[in-house]
């Protein structure tokens, strides 16, 4: 019997050979329970039984988060995690049924990338993140900081000075720990320009988002500054929403990995629809992590997808909300 337990269960076996089996199943599942997808999916006439491939599936467009609960059965909400948005802008909600779920998810995934977080000193540069107190972004951060066990982890507002105070403690007590600091754009754009400090040893990973403070940048430009200004080779990505389970990183090259319970499919950009072969357009996420919610989303992001399966981000459809993380092209 299908139940979120069954899926629980399975959801870190999935691989190449069966994401296609999970997905399906997976639709079935929601398309059945999920009240709002059940009702998108009825009215565009689809039969839920002629649904064979992932390219049949119908993507909820992701501007529903903002004005409904998307949940799958019902069930008591361990916690609500809201997008950044903009003044004015009504904020998407993310309903999490296990919370606990949700950060193992997310340490799975960083393992996967860069290994145990036990081997990090985990610095977050997230001011107006911080300040919200419901960010996804926050949570996932205050998990990585826990499970780093180092004193030196932790956020930063605009404290920039005692930032870079913290990075030379570590250089002179690093215990043969790595440094990793994620932060949103704006501010690692304030912290090399005001300070410019040569991290050539630190990992440095923007989550996008300049949040209106400043100018939009390409990632390249906004890449190309950071590593001039900090002195480092490459700058890492995470890419992420309010409304996904699962993250994305690049390793500074630009080009995103996924998870095995995570894939991404280019949609044409005038037929939402034509999911066939698209090696440029429209994102739509598959994020088999959002059991409780909707695992099949169509985003606002544009991508596109190299001959090696590479995903690469380019930036956001021209009518859509500046996301907090994410970039304008």
């Amino acid at each position: 019997m299908l139940s979120f337990k069954s899926f629980e269960q399975r959801l870190f076996q999935v691989n190449n050979q069966n994401f296609n089996e999970f997905a399906i199943s997976l639709f079935r599942y929601q398309a059945k329970n999920n009240s709002v997808y059940h009702d998108y999916i009825s009215g565009l006439n689809i039969n839920i039984k002629q649904v064979k491939s992932i390219y049949d599936i119908p993507f909820l467009p992701i501007s529903f988060f903002k004005q409904h609960k998307i949940k799958t059965e019902r069930w008591p909400e361990e916690n609500i995690y809201e997008s950044s948005g903009t003044t004015g802008v009504q904020a998407s909600r993310h309903f999490v049924r296990d919370n606990g779920l949700y950060l193992v998810n997310c340490e799975r995934i960083f393992k996967r990338s860069y290994g145990s977080l036990s081997d990090y000193h985990t610095l977050f540069l997230l001011p107006s993140y911080i300040e919200r107190g419901n960010s996804s972004l926050v949570a996932m951060a205050q998990h990585f900081i826990g499970k780093s066990q180092s004193e030196y982890s932790g956020f930063y507002l605009n404290n920039y000075s005692e930032l870079v105070s913290t990075i030379e403690s570590i250089r002179k007590n690093s215990n043969g720990k790595k440094m990793l600091l994620c932060g949103v754009s704006f501010a690692l754009l304030e912290l090399a320009e005001t300070l410019g400090p040569d991290l050539s040893d630190v990992i440095i990973m923007e989550t996008g988002g300049m949040k209106g403070r400043r100018k939009e940048l390409i990632r390249a430009e906004l890449h190309s500054i950071l590593c001039e200004r900090l002195n480092v080779p490459v700058i890492h990505s995470e890419y992420g929403m309010t409304e996904l389970s699962s993250q994305a990183y690049s390793q500074g090259n630009g080009k995103f990995d996924t998870p095995p319970w995570m894939r991404i499919l280019l949609r044409d950009i005038n037929d939402p629809f034509d999911l066939s072969n698209n090696q440029s357009g429209g994102i739509n996420v598959i994020d088999l992590a959002n059991l409780s919610s909707c695992a099949f989303i169509e985003t606002q992001d544009l991508g596109s997808i190299n001959s090696r399966g590479e995903l690469e981000i380019l930036g956001r459809f021209d009518n859509s909300d500046i996301r907090g993380c994410n970039l304008l092209i």
